[in-house]
């Protein structure tokens, strides 16, 4: 693990992100690379929201929505904010809070950097290492950094960091952000710190995208100290939800949601079970996954990385690029993970890739 202090951006496309692998042709691809749960929106959910249509001449009204999320985390209405998905929350952080020494920890989610670098900020970034697990060590992030961001889940590696060791990061004075948008796919939700009130600083970012399938919608929710949400409140501009996208937040915070949430991480589970076990296949042409892999998604090196995606696409398959994330090259790839047909069906077209690659 090593700080880099350099504050360069150069080398990588903070805002390329895995929607842009089935843009324009996309459509006639099997998506492994947009970590959105297939299936989704269940019907029972398109239902709630096709009905909220009916008020769309009214401005939107957040409240019963906020209470419906601080009721599932147990924390005062005052310590939630709802956001126009879980990215709009990056945007409000690096605007509204006043931050001296910004320290985001990749490979990770790249918005959270790309926007502290808008609002103008400098950033400082600590590398978690391929040798270490890219698991987190907190005596890397500088004592100095008075907002740290760091994700968990994380986007790419698929690492779940302990809560504990996240909670290390905490110091009076700074901000710890932590984007737990992958949590819910975690069965029992395994170190969270959402509705902890015990941390001080701490700001959790929740979305609804990932697992029930609304990245058109865009929802999402902010969890911290109520001074803090009122700081970010007043960098919103006013009704930032839609009707229908508070309808969906209501809907999704129901227990027969969390039932069904809960059901869906365990599916989850096995299917990528499935995917990594059939990925260790490959070990012979030198791919490596890293592991424990804990997301609904998992993150592999493998050579000539670049050839393989190409082929791949030409085979019906779309998958993530891991290039564009700091702390990882072109030797990458994050792949989604799938149910099990879908997962036969991409090993097979692996295969050939990789036989295609080598020649």
């Amino acid at each position: 693990m090593r700080t880099d202090s350099t504050h360069d951006s150069g080398e990588h496309d903070l805002r390329h992100h895995g929607d842009a692998e089935v843009r324009d042709d996309g459509a006639r691809l099997t998506d492994l690379a947009v970590n959105v749960r297939a299936d989704t929106p269940p019907a029972w959910l398109r239902e709630r929201i096709a009905g909220s249509l009916a008020g769309l001449a009214a401005y939107p009204d957040g409240r019963r929505a906020r209470a419906a999320v601080a009721a599932r985390h147990g924390v005062a209405v005052e310590r939630v904010l709802l956001t126009a998905g879980a990215a709009e929350a990056f945007v409000l952080l690096a605007r509204a809070l006043t931050i001296r020494h910004a320290v985001v920890v990749h490979p990770q989610f790249t918005e959270p950097e790309a926007a502290l670098r808008d609002a103008g900020h400098l950033v400082g970034r600590v590398l978690l290492r391929e040798e270490d697990g890219f698991r987190l060590d907190p005596a890397a992030v500088p004592e100095d950094a008075d907002l740290v961001v760091v994700g968990n889940p994380t986007n790419p590696t698929s690492v779940l960091h302990p809560a504990a060791t996240i909670a290390e990061l905490a110091r009076p004075g700074r901000t710890l952000v932590v984007d737990e948008a992958f949590l819910d796919a975690v069965p029992g939700e395994r170190e969270a710190l959402a509705g902890r009130t015990d941390v001080p600083g701490l700001v959790v970012l929740r979305s609804l995208t990932k697992t029930w399938g609304l990245a058109g919608l865009r929802i999402g929710y902010v969890l911290a100290a109520p001074e803090t949400i009122t700081a970010l409140e007043r960098a919103q501009p006013l009704w930032p939800v839609s009707t229908p996208a508070l309808a969906a937040a209501v809907a999704c915070m129901e227990p027969r949601a969390l039932a069904e949430a809960a059901h869906a991480a365990h599916r989850v589970g096995t299917d990528r079970a499935h995917l990594v076990a059939g990925l260790r296949e490959f070990a012979s042409d030198g791919l490596r996954v890293v592991e424990p892999a804990e997301g609904p998604f998992v993150l592999v090196r493998l050579p000539r990385a670049t050839d393989v995606r190409r082929h791949l696409r030409d085979l019906g398959f779309a998958v993530r690029r891991g290039d564009t994330f700091p702390g990882l090259g072109e030797e990458w790839l994050r792949l989604a993970v799938r149910d099990r047909t879908t997962v036969n069906s991409f090993l097979q077209a692996l295969d050939q890739a990789v036989t295609l690659a080598q020649h």
